[in-house]
């Protein structure tokens, strides 16, 4: 795995510390995932991407590193992961990484943003011999009173090297911690908005996708509004996306899908209406699980789907079975009954 620079002479506590300090440099030197984003899609009903996998540790590797490594929030390596010290995980430890992803309900065109799972997708236009494909991202997104907006928008701008004019209200936020902003930053390193930047008409304002020089908060709610990602993914993104592109932000936290007859299941932590994460309310994610199955006549393994519901880490389960209905019976004929045929 990539090198954080940590010297194996350090004790535990001064490594800790020389990993914090070397934070910053080791996700500016870091040249991108490794793993691609990018997934055919073969059939217009395909639901399902991407494969989970285990990988093992060196001496070297922490989970923020390893889930920008493996194009995942560093949160949701360190939710399938508990018990594992995300900073210093120690060599040959087994490492679960989510890769499989139901992709969200609804129109398959532009970019979707599902807030719970902190995952951006984008489905380019078909290519000239009918194929698909989707890309897809970790996210950040807005926090507090800072609510990222639901539904249907779309780009109206794209900034190379932007610069950044902190709202009245940021700057008001910031001096009131003690960490004053200036009325304008410049494009650079010291720039939260990264090197690329893509403006959303929203409302009364507007948003951002951008990137960030800090990196290790992609995939937590902690943007003011906007949607933020890890700097070479908003690289590989934004010469792709032209302006007019839709872009629809969802509040998803369970996805199903039917694979071979089998019941899958997505769970993701919900966000409350300040895109704050919460604890699911089991019962409420229940109801959301019967009305994605719908109609379908499926044996549910109840208990199992709930404790999938309650850890809400983003693996997906089986937790179901589409079930076969008994042939009706024929009818009988006249004079005749059915019992007796």
């Amino acid at each position: 795995m990539k090198s954080t620079g940590l010297n194996p002479c350090l004790g535990r506590s001064d490594r800790r510390k020389h990993a914090l300090a070397a934070l910053l440099t080791l996700f500016s030197a870091a040249s991108g995932s490794v793993h691609a984003t990018v997934y055919p899609l073969a059939n217009k009903d395909d639901t399902l991407v991407g494969q989970d996998q285990t990988i093992e540790t060196v001496y070297e590797d922490t989970l923020y590193d390893l889930a920008r490594k493996y194009s995942l929030g560093s949160e949701e390596l360190i939710r399938v992961n508990p018990g594992v010290d995300p900073w210093i995980p120690g060599a040959g430890k087994q490492i679960i990484v989510p890769g499989r992803h139901i992709l969200p309900p609804g129109p398959r065109e532009g970019i979707v943003v599902n807030l719970p799972e902190h995952r951006l997708y984008y489905y380019p236009k078909a290519k000239r011999d009918g194929t698909r494909e989707v890309i897809t991202y970790p996210v950040s997104i807005g926090k507090m009173d800072w609510r990222t907006p639901l539904g249907l928008t779309h780009v109206i701008q794209k900034q190379k090297d932007p610069v950044w004019y902190p709202p009245e209200s940021v700057r008001k936020e910031h001096a009131a911690a003690g960490d004053p902003l200036p009325a304008v930053v410049p494009a650079g390193p010291d720039n939260p908005l990264g090197q690329y930047a893509m403006r959303l008409a929203a409302g009364n304002g507007t948003y951002l996708i951008h990137g960030t020089n800090n990196p290790i908060a992609v995939g937590l709610a902690v943007t003011h509004g906007c949607v933020r990602m890890y700097p070479d993914d908003v690289a590989a993104l934004f010469p792709l996306i032209p302006v007019g592109t839709p872009v629809r932000l969802i509040n998803e936290p369970i996805k199903v899908a039917w694979i071979d007859g089998e019941l899958l299941l997505e769970a993701h932590p919900p966000v409350d209406a300040e895109g704050q994460s919460f604890e699911p309310d089991i019962d409420q994610f229940a109801e959301l699980l019967r009305a994605a199955v719908g109609d379908r006549t499926v044996a549910i393994h109840w208990d199992y789907a709930r404790e999938v519901l309650q850890k809400a880490n983003g693996v997906i389960a089986t937790v179901g079975l589409e079930a076969e209905l008994p042939d009706a019976p024929e009818p009988a004929t006249a004079g005749q009954p059915a019992a007796d045929r």
